[in-house]
């Protein structure tokens, strides 16, 4: 199992930047592909974005599209989120995933997810 630890949440304005970083240890990192989710309070949890185990692939939720970008560096043990263009909707928990394969074939599906990280609260002002 993977034990994943999430940072960089925080408070910001809309159209500000913030960047997520997910640390993982235990069995391999680079062995999984690894996945971004957010819940808001009453909300499902939601599939952000997914990434490959090397890194080659990714894919993401039409509504973060073109101002986020998922990334992952195996030397490190560590993926990352960059999120651009913040936006009110986008405040939420977002957790960090790491899925039961690599390929980012079912990312968006939590079933699909062995292990989870906390979350790290991410609050975007209007």
């Amino acid at each position: 199992q993977v034990q994943l630890i999430e940072s960089g949440g925080g408070l910001v304005q809309a159209g500000d930047s913030l960047r997520l970083s997910c640390a993982a240890s235990g069995r391999a990192f680079s062995d999984y592909a690894m996945g971004w989710f957010r819940q808001a309070p009453g909300l499902e949890r939601e599939f952000v974005a997914a990434i490959s185990w090397g890194g080659g692939n990714t894919v993401y939720a039409d509504s973060v599209k073109g101002r986020f970008t998922i990334s992952r560096d195996n030397a490190k043990n560590t993926v990352y989120l960059q999120m651009n263009s913040l936006k009110p909707e986008d405040t939420a928990v977002y957790y960090c995933a790491a899925k039961t394969s690599g390929t980012i074939v079912g990312s968006s599906s939590t079933s699909n997810y062995g292990s989870w990280g906390q979350g790290t609260q991410v609050t975007v002002s209007s």
